[in-house]
């Protein structure tokens, strides 16, 4: 299986392999603390992976050994004026919607310290997977300033509003065990990064149309009413009923064969 590497500024590597992209934290020595620059650079790796038809799951991962991202890169933002960070917020926003914005079905890879944006960045994704040595949560509140990466958004959804407002307000820190236990991870596993790739690799030989509406239908219709719900639901069934996807799998179900989805 033949794989390439696209690097993206100093920070961030995408791989491709068969239908799953890797985007990889790539500043270990900062513990991906997420700096403008670093912003800029998932940006832009989320950009293109959201134009690239070929991949049907991304996974996002990190290259330290000590953690999958630490959150804000809290030493660059101490040099900021009033003026910088207003003008920064807009950097930072695009790198945590570029991902909760991808088209494709998503699964971070969490090994280590997964703390404030870092963990608002696994929340982005659909699935979290992590190992024994994960410890997540968003302590914004304990350097006075709140969750700005989709964290107050996302965490209730994730584990419901009363869970959300006790982490988030008690800034404390849930490792592993614990974690899984409240949802904040969905799979606990001895790697976290063999295990996410392999779970995307068996979500990526179904259809990359059917992944990607069913995606959309899940984000649309989460918080609305059943009946708009349904309606959501509706609108993304049609939008594959009359796909080669739809065709080729209905022929290679009869035919008793592996489909050969053409993606469209």
């Amino acid at each position: 299986m033949s794989e390439s590497e696209q690097r993206f500024g100093e920070f961030v590597v995408v791989r491709r392999q068969e239908h799953v992209a890797e985007l990889v934290l790539d500043r270990p020595k900062a513990m991906n603390a997420v700096s403008s620059e670093m912003a800029r650079s998932i940006a832009a790796a989320c950009d293109e992976l959201a134009a690239d038809r070929d991949v049907r799951v991304t996974v996002v991962s990190s290259s330290s050994d000590r953690a999958f991202c630490v959150g804000a890169d809290l030493k660059e933002r101490n040099s900021f004026s009033d003026a910088e960070l207003v003008r920064q917020r807009p950097t930072a926003r695009a790198a945590y919607t570029g991902v909760l914005e991808l088209p494709m079905p998503t699964v971070a890879a969490v090994h280590g310290f997964a703390l404030g944006g870092g963990f608002e960045l696994a929340l982005a994704c659909d699935v979290i997977v992590a190992d024994r040595s994960a410890v997540v949560g968003l302590p914004e509140v304990s350097v006075g300033v709140i969750p700005g990466g989709g964290g107050t958004q996302l965490l209730p959804r994730r584990v419901g509003a009363a869970r959300a407002a006790e982490l988030v307000f008690t800034a404390r820190r849930v490792e592993a065990d614990e974690a899984r236990e409240l949802g904040l991870v969905d799979v606990l596993a001895e790697d976290a990064r063999t295990e996410a790739l392999a779970l995307a690799g068996r979500m990526a030989v179904n259809s990359p149309v059917g992944l990607r509406a069913a995606k959309r239908a899940m984000r649309l219709g989460h918080g609305l009413d059943l009946r708009a719900g349904l309606e959501v639901e509706d609108a993304a069934w049609r939008s594959v009923a009359f796909s080669g996807d739809r065709a080729e799998g209905v022929a290679a179900f009869n035919e008793k064969r592996k489909p050969q989805w053409p993606g469209e």
